[in-house]
C-alpha cells in the first residue's frame, strides 16, 4: 500500500493510470457480433491475449460445401483441411487512435491483407482491407 503525504504524487499516479487504461477502454466499442456487409457471416470480435480478433462466428448464408466448408484456399496446405467457421479472419488488432490496424484474412481468396477498423456509428463498424496503398471498405452492422 502506497502512503502520498502530498497531492502531487496522488494527481500522477492518477493520470498514469488512466493513460495505461485508455487502451482498454479503446476497446470496448468494437467488441461484439457484427454482421457482414454481404450479410452472410456474424464475426464476433473479443480479445485474443494482448491484442483484439474476430471470428467467423455463425453462417447466415450457407457456404457452397455447406456448415462444414473447409479452408481450402489458405496458401498453407496444412490449414486447408480446417473447418471455415470458427477461424479468426481479424488478427493482432491494436488501437491507434480511433483506428484499430492489424490483419484480415479472406477465406473465399486464401489472401490476408493490412486492416483499418474503425467504428462509423454506434451499430456501424467500417472494416477496410488493404494492400499496399489500395484499400476496400465494407460497413460492418452490430447484430441484436
Amino acid at each position: 500500500m502506497f502512503i502520498f503525504t502530498s497531492d502531487r504524487p496522488a494527481i500522477g499516479l492518477i493520470s498514469a493510470a488512466m493513460i495505461f487504461a485508455s487502451p482498454a477502454l479503446a476497446a470496448e466499442p468494437i467488441t461484439g457480433d457484427w454482421i457482414t456487409e454481404d450479410r452472410d457471416a456474424i464475426i464476433r470480435i473479443s480479445r485474443c491475449g494482448a491484442t483484439v480478433c474476430g471470428r467467423i462466428h455463425k453462417y447466415l448464408v450457407t457456404p457452397p460445401d455447406g456448415a462444414g466448408q473447409k479452408d481450402i484456399y489458405n496458401p498453407d496446405r496444412k490449414l486447408r483441411n480446417r473447418k471455415v467457421l470458427g477461424i479468426a479472419i481479424l488478427t493482432g488488432l491494436r488501437p491507434d487512435g480511433d483506428i484499430w490496424r492489424g490483419k484480415v484474412y479472406d477465406p473465399k481468396s486464401g489472401r490476408t491483407y493490412r486492416s483499418e477498423i474503425s467504428l462509423d456509428a454506434t451499430n456501424r463498424l467500417k472494416m477496410k482491407g488493404c494492400v499496399a496503398f489500395i484499400c476496400q471498405s465494407q460497413i460492418w452492422t452490430r447484430a441484436r
